[in-house]
């Protein structure tokens, strides 16, 4: 009853650990049906695993819509500045304390972004099939990462087992050649009306002008590409957010597929009700459907890969397989984030990582409460009483 008084924390994270591992979330899942892919899975470098509170915390950041990541911000840097503010001692004290929470989430924030790290892997059991990223940029485009190169998008993509990825910048058409580390496949993201269209393939210039002002005339670019021989993706989140009761038209105008799961920010607040009418769309017509990293150069995972089988065509030819925890933040409200992302997290853990949380915070736990002698500033306990000067 001592210890649960003086580290409630530590004990209620053991109790959390400890629940959540009788209702776990799948590593991934297939974006289009919900099941669990049983040809596939993710590889967990041992660092990673060691250094699984770190790397879990930071990847749960990484998936964060924006919503929801806004309400996340707010309540717990308003939480921890408020604990700091009420705790015992001087003014400064206690404004000391009320910054270093606020300051702490933003330096957690801005190392999910920034840190290099290990990060998980996916292999898939058949080797006839090629993992694939449908949509990723470099710095050519406005908002890409200044100094995102082609060669550090493909280390990028290497790390995380993708075979070939399509790059395609914002209106900037690429048709290099690159291999190593993996193909980097020719592409480029049309901005038309209310819409960004992902062309792969063999794509010409356009005059986009030709294919603004209105939805008409944006839907006869997919018209355009077929004369390409391009694919033409629809991509998230415009055709959701701006598109949404239209979408038989852009079937009529000769869309190849949707994206269904994108991993930026905006793209991840996509509503699972809607995925699921796009999936029935995709399936009636024989579509593709893809998930996109929709890759900037910030952040260092993705949250979903492309499993595709060469010589297969329509809505068969690719599965979609995502990290679960990007997919439920289309589920939940976004006030609700503050409390449901860790909850999500816990769960998704695997046995090593709930394994590597345990052991981190017995460690830390028994390092606190190591008796000291009076005065002594905090040491690593029994060690640090033996190893100072004795008294007479």
């Amino acid at each position: 009853m001592n210890l649960l008084r003086r580290h409630p924390i530590a004990i209620a994270l053991v109790a959390l650990l400890l629940v959540t591992a009788f209702h776990p979330l799948p590593p991934l899942v297939d974006a289009a049906t919900g099941s669990v892919p049983g040809d596939v899975e993710l590889e967990r470098p041992v660092l990673y695993v060691v250094l699984a509170p770190l790397s879990n915390v930071l990847d749960a950041l990484t998936f964060f819509s924006m919503s929801r990541a806004y309400w996340a911000l707010i309540v717990w840097a308003g939480a921890l500045a408020a604990w700091g503010a009420t705790r015992a001692g001087t003014a400064r004290h206690r404004v000391g304390l009320a910054l270093i929470g606020p300051i702490a989430v933003a330096l957690l924030g801005g190392a999910a972004v920034l840190l290099p790290r290990p990060v998980p892997r996916l292999v898939a059991a058949d080797s006839g099939t090629t993992i694939l990223d449908y949509h990723a940029h470099t710095e050519t485009s406005h908002d890409g990462r200044a100094g995102w190169t082609l060669s550090r998008l493909a280390a990028w993509h290497a790390r995380q087992g993708f075979e070939a990825s399509y790059v395609t910048d914002h209106n900037a058409i690429f048709n290099l050649s690159v291999t190593d580390p993996i193909r980097l496949l020719p592409g480029v993201e049309w901005s038309v009306y209310r819409q960004h269209v992902i062309a792969l393939g063999a794509v010409r210039p356009i005059v986009r002008d030709s294919f603004d002002a209105s939805t008409p005339r944006m839907l006869k670019l997919f018209a355009e590409l077929r004369r390409q021989g391009a694919l033409g993706i629809a991509s998230l989140p415009e055709y959701w957010r701006n598109h949404a009761e239209e979408l038989d038209a852009f079937v009529d105008a000769g869309v190849d597929g949707f994206e269904i799961v994108n991993c930026a920010p905006k793209g991840l607040a996509f509503p699972a009700p809607v995925r699921r009418q796009v999936l029935a769309l995709a399936q009636k017509h024989d579509l593709v459907v893809v998930g996109a990293s929709d890759n900037h150069g910030w952040g260092q995972v993705t949250c979903v890969w492309n499993v595709s089988q060469p010589g297969t065509h329509g809505y068969r030819a690719n599965r979609v397989v995502a990290r679960p925890l990007a997919l439920l933040q289309g589920e939940w409200l976004p006030w609700t984030a503050p409390v449901t992302q860790p909850w999500f997290l816990l769960r998704s853990l695997t046995g090593s990582e709930r394994v590597s949380w345990l052991t981190w915070v017995l460690v830390i736990l028994l390092y606190r409460a190591m008796p000291r002698r009076q005065g002594q500033p905090a040491g690593i306990g029994i060690l640090a009483r033996s190893l100072g000067p004795r008294e007479p």
